[in-house]
């Protein structure tokens, strides 16, 4: 069963292949609530919605929402890896070289992958990744760095 089109997190779970439980549902929670968070800033915030819980099995329920395709896990260089549950459309992101901050970007053009490898030497490319670096306009503000 196709978990597109299906808001309910309980419901994307049991789509998915997956047991409901509270950890799960907290982690989507905290992904719709905070897209692009890392491991450790989620693990913060569930322990304040579930008490008690492990880093640890924050990375196993991220690893198994990533595995089932309900989230996208990306790595900006030089950044933990970051999570999001906008998954299945190939876009890409901008990150501020300064605090960090992180938007979506929508493909450019085209369906995926929307960029064209000059050589693709023998490999059969699926997607194409792109980050796009600069500074967010309250950096460049205070910077005085503006467009």
């Amino acid at each position: 069963m196709s978990t597109m089109g299906v808001t309910d997190p309980r419901e994307r779970l049991r789509a998915a292949g997956l047991r409901v439980t509270r950890p799960r549902l907290a982690v989507l929670d905290l992904l719709a609530a905070h897209p692009h968070a890392d491991t450790d800033a989620l693990a913060t915030q569930a322990r304040e919605v579930l008490g008690a819980v492990s880093t640890q099995a924050v990375y196993d329920v991220l690893r198994a929402l990533t595995d089932a395709g309900l989230v996208r896990r990306f790595e900006p260089a030089g950044s933990p890896a970051r999570y999001e549950l906008r998954v299945g459309d190939n876009h890409h992101h901008v990150v501020c070289r300064s605090c960090g901050a992180i938007a979506d970007v929508d493909c450019a053009v085209g369906q995926q992958p929307c960029l064209d490898a000059s050589q693709a030497h023998g490999f059969a490319i699926e997607e194409a990744e792109v980050t796009y670096w600069g500074l967010c306009p309250t950096c460049s503000a205070s910077t005085g760095n503006t467009l």
